[in-house]
Formats: C-alpha cells, structure tokens, sequence
C-alpha cells in the first residue's frame, strides 16, 4: 500500500533523485538578486528538470497559478541579516498549515554547534513528530554553522551534523559538501536517509559547480538544492539543463557544459 509520504516524495524527487531550487532567502535577505520574483524563476524552470523548490509560505500563497509538475516544500524556520542573532532560525509555521497550502513537504533549517543549538533542535523533533502524523515528508538543513564549529566542510563535523537530522527524523537532510568524493561517501553511507548537497555561495565558474555536482553524485548524494547557483545565473534555465544531465543522466561535468556553450 502507497503511503502519503511516498506519494509526496515522488513529487519532490525523481527516481530517487533530487534536483531543487530552494528559494527561501526573502526573509532572511531580501529580495537579492535573481529573486525579485521568485514565481517567474519557477515557471521558467519547472520543465527544464528541477524535481522540487523550497519556498516561504508566502510565495506559494502569491503564485498566479499552480505547478503541478514539480513538489513544493514550504520553509518554516527563519532569522534575518538584521538580527543580532541571525544565526538563531525560529519556526514560522506548523505542519497543519503545509497541509492547508497544498505542500509537497516541510524543510526546516538548523544550525549545530552554537549556542542556538538547542532550541533549533526541540523545533526539528517537534516538527518531524508533525509530518510523521500528517504524512508529510520533512528536509532538514544541517548545518555546521556556529562558535564551536571552526570548519564547517570538516567531514567528521557534517557526518555529525547529517546523522542528527536522520536521527530526529527528517526524510531528507541537506548539508554542505565536504570538498572530496571519498569523505562525503562515507558520510552518505552512515547517514539512513538521502542526503542532498548545498551550493553555499555563488560558484565562481560554472564548471565548479557541476564538477562539485558530479563528485558528489559519485559519493552517493541524492542530488542536490542550489539556490543562488541558479536563480542568479545568467541562463537558469540552461543550468538546470546541465545540472540535470548530471544528477539523471550520470553525465560528465565536462559533458553537461556543453549545455552551457561551454
């Protein structure tokens, strides 16, 4: 029998794999640039490949029409840039109101290793306990982000930070990528649920990017969620077409830029 998650996961990933444009970046950054209007970047990618994107309640609330053709997840913990803590995410919704808004799924953003830590980590449970009654599959981003934390690629650092998410029950955990292949498999291997990559800062090339995407690919990741790497790129659509030869295809990087005119 086909659960309600399994039916929402289906929605947000592909085949098991996962190619998402989280876009949640208004509350805690404004409208920076290649978000001016969050619903314009959506409609123009849903058929290049994406699976899923990530966005704050409010933009799914202001979308002219839906999209049928990709998941929605809807982002629940904020802080902004002005705050005194920005690091500090507070939850802005329940998993009552995803269900209300037609969410594919919850993601929540959590920093370990500072002193905010706690509190983030009673909203993950909490949340996770809510998605599980109502079905409802949750991504959590795992951050190593913090005053105890000196190096947040240190792959001791983000297995750690990944195995909290899965061990407090999220069905995706997103963290950042550790820089080489054979650390971030072993994390992939002691983690229980997919693990997916962020994209941090904005790439400085191209082949960065999709070379980092096919490592991690290699490593075992699920796919990737990559904001700025593609909402801010001159040709988001492209990207996500080379991306996706990447992530669903198993092509090369160097294969993938050619999508690219590279």
């Amino acid at each position: 029998m086909v659960t309600g998650v399994q039916l929402r996961m289906a929605r947000i990933m592909r085949r098991g794999r996962m190619l998402c444009i989280p876009m949640d970046h208004g509350i805690s950054n404004g409208p920076i640039e290649g978000l001016e209007d969050p619903a314009s970047v959506i409609y123009r990618c849903q058929n290049r490949g994406i699976t899923s994107v990530i966005v704050n309640k409010g933009v799914i609330k202001a979308l002219p029409e839906p999209v049928p053709r990709i998941g929605v997840l809807v982002h629940f913990s904020s802080s902004t840039s002005l705050s005194t803590s920005p690091n500090r995410k507070m939850l802005t919704g329940t998993v009552k109101e995803a269900v209300a808004l037609g969410a594919d799924g919850v993601s929540l953003h959590i920093n370990v290793g500072g002193k905010e830590e706690p509190e983030m980590l009673e909203q993950l449970g909490m949340t996770a306990a809510a998605c599980h009654r109502w079905n409802m599959p949750l991504l959590a981003m795992m951050y190593p982000r913090g005053e105890n934390v000196s190096d947040p690629h240190d792959p001791a650092v983000v297995a750690h930070a990944a195995r909290i998410g899965a061990e407090c029950g999220a069905d995706i955990v997103k963290t950042v990528y550790t820089g080489d292949a054979a650390s971030f498999a072993k994390i992939v291997k002691s983690t229980q649920v997919p693990i997916v990559i962020a994209g941090g800062p904005k790439a400085e090339t191209d082949m960065d990017l999709l070379q980092m995407t096919e490592d991690a690919m290699r490593a075992g990741a699920a796919g990737v969620t990559y904001g700025r790497n593609i909402f801010a790129h001159g040709a988001p659509e492209r990207m996500v077409d080379a991306l996706a030869a990447v992530i669903f295809k198993g092509a090369k990087a160097t294969e993938a830029a050619k999508k690219l005119g590279q």
